[in-house]
């Protein structure tokens, strides 16, 4: 087998569950939060210091990847992870996302989508059959199967068709896929309506994926209604399959999607607020770049024991910022990931020792304000 999950444990007050996923290059324990690395690196950080910040497992971009170096360069080197130099668990998303978020530069068929590339302007065409045969170029333990992300808001029949396709897709994916060391997992859509994402899950699992994606959350709409969404489609979906939230990390949302089941969750959100000069804190998001910390000499946070709070202040970390210092950014990547990677750890404990309602309470009752 080529994945195997299991459930060590659960809450007793929420769905939340501990968990072991076991994949071709080693086990991850779940829940957890995959960084991304889109192009087959996480934006300014070598493999060793993921794995000092204690990452299990990391996401690259299927569409970036085909355009750019092509998956026929990353298979004759032998596969995403000699790439990388990665020798842990590696997911790779289908692509679906990304092409159907460039809107007039693509066209939909029931065949599969023509798009033009972002990076030149030239046409190409990827199906759900074109989607796996990168994926098995680029060779990552777990893979995901070729959707349609509908986006927020959209109507009822729209969402239904754009369900069906998916579906549709879905078979033609598992007909397709056929390296025996990877994991193909199916991908859950049907908008905000409930019924839908209920028979889009049902749908699915009568096609037996060894785990399943939870698509199209996290695309505008209030966190309120993602919220509803996963409480109503959870209990739905097999207890004994990974389930995987797609695009989300913040760790409000982390937190609450756990509660609901969830096991996995990626989202460039960490490394993008990094660049952007934020850093993660448990009071919420620190704007670290803003004029009150030119005289901070504090660390970003007095207990989190990451290299740049072990080494540095916030003050340097700000100059570096202002001044274009690429350093600056390598060290709020590195806090925000390391931030985290430390919050899915500590729920894993809660969720072992059965805490996790009163840790949730706590953690969501300081965190929020931006700073």
């Amino acid at each position: 087998m080529p994945l195997n999950f299991t459930v060590l444990s659960e809450s007793s007050t929420t769905r939340a569950r501990l968990g072991r996923l076991e994949t071709t290059h080693g086990s991850v324990q779940t829940p957890v939060f995959m960084p991304v690395g889109t192009q087959a690196t996480v934006k300014t950080m070598a493999p060793h210091e993921l794995e000092d910040l204690g990452a299990e497992i990391i996401l690259s971009n299927t569409y970036h990847l085909y355009l750019r170096p092509g998956s026929d360069v990353v298979a004759e080197a032998g596969g995403l992870h000699r790439f990388m130099n990665w020798n842990r668990p590696i997911l790779t998303d289908s692509g679906g996302f990304q092409v159907f978020s460039l809107g007039p530069l693509r066209k939909i068929t029931e065949e599969g989508v023509h798009f033009r590339s972002h990076l030149d302007g030239s046409k190409h065409f990827i199906s759900p059959e074109k989607s796996m045969e990168i994926q098995m170029d680029l060779g990552a333990d777990i893979i995901m199967a070729f959707d349609e992300c509908a986006p927020y808001p959209a109507d009822r029949d729209y969402v239904k068709e754009s369900k069906d396709l998916t579906t549709r897709w879905a078979k033609r994916c598992q007909k397709a896929h056929t390296r025996e060391d990877q994991a193909l997992f199916g991908i859950v859509q049907g908008g905000m309506y409930h019924d839908l994402r209920r028979e889009s899950a049902l749908e699915l699992m009568e096609l037996d994926f060894p785990g399943y994606g939870i698509g199209g959350l996290s695309v505008g709409e209030p966190k309120d209604i993602m919220y509803e969404v996963l409480d109503d489609l959870i209990p739905v979906m097999p207890k004994d399959k990974p389930r995987y939230l797609m695009g989300v990390g913040s760790p409000d949302c982390l937190v609450e999607a756990v509660m609901r089941g969830v096991d996995m969750f990626d989202c460039v959100w960490p490394t993008r607020l990094a660049r952007h000069g934020m850093v993660i804190t448990r009071q919420g998001n620190m704007a670290i770049r803003n004029l009150p910390y030119a005289r901070d000499f504090r660390p970003i946070e007095e207990d989190c024991r990451c290299y740049a709070c072990r080494n540095f202040s916030r003050a340097y970390i700000r100059h570096l910022l202002k001044a274009g210092e690429v350093l600056g950014i390598r060290l709020t990547t590195i806090h925000n990931i390391a931030f985290l990677t430390r919050l899915m750890r500590e729920i894993r404990e809660a969720i072992a020792e059965d805490r996790l309602l009163e840790y949730s309470r706590e953690f969501l009752g300081v965190f929020g304000a931006e700073k």
